[in-house]
């Protein structure tokens, strides 16, 4: 796998020693949610929980926590753990799974020619294993052992079959950036197969005014499942729970120390 700049390796940091690795990913997390909220955010895009291998494009690259799913899983835990204790909604990302993808679905369209059976061991364990989380994020990607015409972000078949019942997601989805070239079309063309195909919200990124309002003009008001999954996200935003910074800054320094990353 080809690798940007290196970030913090919670995973390696120490080695041998999982319980320091989730206490580093906790306070990162925390730290981060305390400096949005002090500026009066509510949501963070993170955690990634996308479970890379060797030859994928570096767009998830060193975002991803591990190779190994269950490491993936466990420091994604600590993450939404530690940003819901800042009082910040985390989303999980990118539902079912963008690490095997050899292209960056800003540009293109990925292909993951993956088995079934090889997705649900690897790709989609951490999203099984946080399947609670109050929000979540699709990726788009064209997984052909399910859909084989359609990103998963406008496939109702994996939105519904995939995301919803085999993965059980139970939290509010959103779609990745509508404006992504992964999907082709309209900008209101787009937005609308998102919704129709399961997502409860279009997600919709370039702050293009002519856009937002084609957007704007298909997009329904959240009402049924859609308004109950959003009422319960928001149910879970609480005031941020009491934490030592310092301490918190101090475990994140050791692990960036201990894995030669930057923090």
């Amino acid at each position: 796998m080809k690798s940007g700049p290196r970030r913090l390796s919670l995973s390696a940091s120490p080695p041998g020693d999982p319980e320091a690795a989730r206490a580093a990913a906790f306070a990162s997390a925390r730290l981060i949610a305390a400096e949005l909220r002090n500026a009066g955010i509510t949501v963070n895009c993170t955690p990634v929980l996308d479970v890379p291998e060797a030859g994928a494009h570096d767009i998830i690259g060193d975002r991803a926590f591990s190779f190994d799913p269950d490491i993936v899983s466990d420091l994604g835990r600590a993450v939404v753990e530690g940003t819901l204790a800042g009082g910040v909604l985390p989303v999980i990302k990118h539902v079912p799974g963008h690490g095997r993808a050899r292209a960056d679905s800003h540009l293109a369209l990925p292909q993951i020619d993956a088995s079934p059976e090889e997705l649900i061991a690897v790709d989609f364990r951490p999203f099984m294993a946080l399947c609670h989380a109050p929000l979540a994020m699709t990726a788009h990607v064209l997984l052909p052992a399910f859909d084989e015409e359609r990103p998963a972000s406008v496939s109702p078949v994996i939105m519904g079959e995939v995301i919803r019942e085999l993965i059980g997601l139970t939290g509010l989805v959103m779609s990745d950036d509508i404006g992504m070239e992964a999907l082709g079309g309209p900008m209101a063309e787009r937005a609308a197969s998102v919704i129709a195909a399961g997502c409860d919200v279009a997600l919709h990124c370039s702050g293009k005014f002519d856009e937002m309002r084609e957007v704007a003009r298909v997009v329904p008001p959240l009402d049924g499942m859609c308004a109950e999954r959003f009422a319960r996200a928001i149910a879970e935003l609480g005031e941020p729970q009491a934490f030592d910074a310092d301490q918190a800054l101090s475990l994140v320094s050791e692990a960036a120390a201990r894995s030669g990353s930057v923090a």
